[in-house]
């Protein structure tokens, strides 16, 4: 799976949540090697290395981002 592929399906599971919900997800939960994989994407790199100094308290479209063990997780939450 390329690496945009993935930032669209990262995007539309936030929209379908946002519709289905009427509100955002609290947190995205991502595996660190789907995390890995995002960062390649400068879209979403510029992103969230833009949104804080602190690599704990990083955002992607106002979402804190969680990275977890497992290897290719992506939740909302």
């Amino acid at each position: 799976m390329s690496d945009t592929s993935l930032l669209n399906e990262l995007n539309l599971m936030i929209d379908h949540y946002v519709s289905r919900n009427g509100r955002q997800p609290d947190r995205i939960i991502l595996g660190y090697k789907a995390y890995g994989a995002l960062m390649k994407d400068s879209t979403f790199s510029k992103e969230v290395a833009n949104s804080a100094l602190d690599p704990n308290k990083r955002k992607f479209r106002k979402l804190k981002i969680k990275v977890t063990k497992d290897d290719h997780q992506i939740e909302l939450e």
